[in-house]
């Protein structure tokens, strides 16, 4: 839509009284016009049957919908998460989101870290596609690490990792399964990455052991993979939590590792505070 902006100081007073107030009248309509309205068919899988009742529960903290335009998601992009959550949060989202014009991609948890939480991840996602076929049937399953063996490098438009930058940074790999993101993605490509925000007043070693990661070290390890930081949200702050838990970020729902220990603390706490930022692949020197 094309604007025009009235030149107050060649009208001056000389302008007629009636061309002065219609311009004042049409200036609030101006203003008023409404921003771009949000994805109508993203909204709709947000809101689908297909969501558990209890992933849906924590979408005050997670905002979905926001997160994923955020991050420029759209229905015809190729499209990777990795290690998507035992509860296939935002896989019940994406892959039928993506289902019709675009392309799916699990990269299932690989690697030493944590077996037992890698069996039960790939149970969940295996089991969703063949109980569901019509709206799972056509994810692409990979691995990470690994994730370059069954994606062809530059095919991605947009990679995906919720809270899992902290396990790898903590097992060592963490630059190598970002060049592979790298490898995977297009130029100019984007890798959205959410995690656990730590303090900037504590050592970062101690609290890498909590979940909780410095932003300026992820900002920093990522760029250094070859990747421009693009743009941060503050879609999933959350100033109430003050990171010295006895446990760590898991003692926050929704995991509650205390059980019934300063429960009702926790639960008014809520989530952890995340940082959310957008990056985009930079293309070759």
């Amino acid at each position: 839509m094309n604007v025009h902006v009235i030149n107050s100081a060649r009208s001056g007073s000389r302008a007629p009284w009636r061309a002065r107030l219609l311009a004042m009248l049409a200036l609030p309509f101006v203003l008023a016009v409404p921003c771009q309205a949000a994805d109508a068919s993203l909204q709709h899988w947000v809101d689908g049957p297909q969501r558990s009742e209890r992933n849906r529960l924590r979408d005050p903290a997670r905002k979905p919908l926001e997160t994923l335009e955020f991050f420029g998601l759209k229905d015809d992009q190729t499209v990777v998460e990795v290690w998507p959550s035992v509860g296939a949060w935002w896989f019940e989202i994406l892959a039928p989101y993506l289902r019709d014009r675009g392309r799916y991609i699990a990269a299932l948890h690989e690697g030493d870290h944590n077996p037992a939480a890698a069996r039960a991840e790939h149970e969940v996602i295996k089991e969703r596609i063949a109980v569901q076929p019509g709206l799972y049937g056509k994810v692409v399953l990979a691995g990470s690490p690994g994730l370059t063996d069954r994606v062809a490098p530059a095919t991605v438009d947009l990679l995906l990792t919720f809270m899992n930058l902290h396990n790898w940074i903590t097992d060592g790999n963490a630059e190598a399964v970002i060049r592979e993101f790298h490898t995977v993605l297009k130029p100019g490509g984007v890798l959205g990455v959410v995690d656990h925000r730590a303090r900037t007043d504590l050592p970062a070693d101690e609290q890498l052991k909590a979940g909780y990661l410095r932003e300026d070290a992820v900002i920093a390890l990522i760029e250094k993979a070859g990747f421009r930081l693009d743009a941060r949200s503050g879609i999933a702050d959350n100033p109430r939590d003050t990171k010295d838990h006895p446990a760590g970020v898991w003692s926050l729902p929704p995991t509650l590792r205390l059980k019934d220990v300063d429960r009702a603390r926790y639960l008014a706490i809520g989530e952890s505070d995340k940082f959310t930022l957008r990056f985009v692949k930079l293309a070759p020197r």
